[in-house]
């Protein structure tokens, strides 16, 4: 491996700002500014979501068709389950999500897109079957909600009814993205590796800390 596919050089500011946003969150959040914090969740993850639909990048219709195409079918699964309990169990979002659209903030839709992107790019680093790379990044994607549905309900983020996600969240997580990282292996699209590795790894940080913390 090249020096420089361990840290592309162009795309080190990213990776710095990346973890400087999600370790000042913790640290303050740590210290007891809890609120103060949370509230700026949506510009945590509109900053995230612009770093790398710069990087990525997503520059090309293919790009931009899959991303947008996942953030559809993100936002109509998430709405299908706050309405109906299906895929996901019974739930709602809170306040600290941002802008909704029929009670699913919009923000959750480019998340699903996101995590689908970096998640298929991690995977790209090891040399082994698409298939088994397929349910590594859909593995990958549950692996990070079920960090997250630990502080949901705490930062406001969405809560379940009995404040426990059912086993079906967790199912339904997986199909849906061993779906998206079909259609983007399809596509045969490709990213920055180490950039998606990064944000990953400050997101699972992040909400690995509050797991234990709270």
């Amino acid at each position: 491996m090249e020096p420089k596919e361990i840290l592309p050089i162009k795309n080190g500011w990213a990776i710095v700002l990346v973890w400087l946003f999600h370790s000042t969150a913790i640290i303050g959040i740590t210290l007891g500014h809890v609120d103060w914090f949370i509230e700026k969740t949506p510009l945590n993850l509109c900053l995230s979501l612009l770093l790398f639909l710069f990087v990525y990048p997503v520059n090309s219709l293919k790009k931009g068709g899959a991303f947008l195409l996942f953030f559809i079918v993100g936002m109509f699964a998430e709405w299908l389950g706050i309405t109906t309990g299906l895929l996901f169990g019974d739930y709602d979002y809170g306040t600290n999500f941002g802008i909704k659209i029929a009670g699913v903030p919009l923000l959750i839709g480019s998340y699903w897109a996101l995590l689908t992107f970096i998640t298929m790019s991690i995977t790209d680093f090891l040399k082994t079957d698409i298939f088994i790379k397929m349910v590594l990044a859909a593995s990958l994607m549950v692996l990070l909600d079920f960090f997250m549905e630990a502080s949901a309900a705490r930062f406001n983020f969405w809560e379940f009814l009995g404040n426990e996600p059912p086993l079906l969240n967790y199912i339904s997580w997986f199909l849906l993205g061993l779906l998206f990282q079909g259609i983007l292996r399809l596509l045969k699209i490709n990213g920055d590796k180490v950039f998606s590795l990064n944000l990953y790894l400050a997101q699972f940080f992040f909400f690995f800390y509050f797991y234990f913390y709270f």
